[in-house]
């Protein structure tokens, strides 16, 4: 469609975690395909050059670049780095997240500070560098992957998960009206339960350990639309709120969940 034709975007945590679609790569596909030049950015290169190579595959132009988003300096540099060869960031996707699954008990000081560190502090210090050139040319987007369980419990223990997606959506809410006179426009994606690589990793032992697909039926059965998430579901969303078609939509969340959270459908009882 081409509506983002000429911005240049970058999407942090844009490789995925294994075969398959994360959100990071389906949202830089997308918006490669609306003609945004995409940085994909993430920790593991390989990842972020798989999706590139799917970028490029499609007519797409863009890069990829490893960086530590736990790593304010290397995170700035990175950016700064965007900055000087494209000379403007158009819209910065912040698509991370950690978190330690189980009783809240376990999740020590420390765990709490590398999970806020990489799910809400990474967040402040992109915006930080990217805001000033947004500031001077007076437009720009920034969008960032909460969650569901930063708006409700959804029926495991994921506290420090849950608790910084909450904050997320609330400093994207305070960014948002602090930027609005220079042109600049904040808000959230909100996805329920999608079905990416992800959750064989971080989720599965919460759903009784029974196997990947009995897992996945559970979660499916959680929805009222009686189906996960695809992370093109949710990049749709990104693309629409990156768009002009959203020039009056920021400092709000958009939900993608399926209903999920207008039920009180827990795994055991779905």
């Amino acid at each position: 469609m081409g509506e983002l034709r000429d911005r240049v975007a970058v999407v942090l945590g844009g490789g995925s975690i294994g075969p398959g679609w994360g959100i990071g790569k389906a949202v830089s596909v997308a918006f490669a395909r609306a003609g945004a030049h995409v940085v994909v950015a993430d920790r593991d290169l390989s990842a972020a050059q798989e999706t590139l190579d799917l970028i490029i595959a499609d007519g797409g132009t863009g890069s990829a670049v490893a960086v530590d988003v736990a790593d304010d300096v290397a995170l700035g540099a990175c950016l700064e780095a965007v900055l000087a060869e494209q000379g403007r960031v158009d819209i910065l996707y912040f698509n991370v997240g950690i978190g330690k699954a189980g009783p809240s008990m376990d999740t020590s000081a420390a765990d709490w500070r590398r999970i806020s560190d990489a799910n809400l502090t990474a967040l402040h210090v992109a915006a930080t560098k990217v805001l000033p050139a947004m500031r001077a040319q007076g437009s720009g987007v920034i969008l960032a992957t909460s969650s569901i369980a930063g708006m409700r419990e959804v029926g495991y223990p994921h506290l420090a998960y849950g608790a910084t997606k909450a904050a997320l959506i609330h400093y994207l809410r305070l960014l948002a009206v602090e930027n609005a006179p220079f042109g600049i426009r904040a808000n959230t994606v909100v996805p329920g339960l999608i079905d990416t690589p992800r959750i064989e990793k971080t989720v599965a032992s919460s759903y009784g350990g029974a196997g990947l697909e009995a897992m996945k039926a559970a979660r499916a059965a959680q929805c009222p639309l009686g189906r996960m998430g695809t992370a093109f579901d949710v990049a749709e969303a990104a693309l629409f709120l990156a768009s002009d078609r959203a020039s009056y939509i920021t400092g709000t969340e958009l939900l993608v969940d399926g209903g999920l959270a207008a039920t009180t459908r827990r795994p055991e009882s779905a």
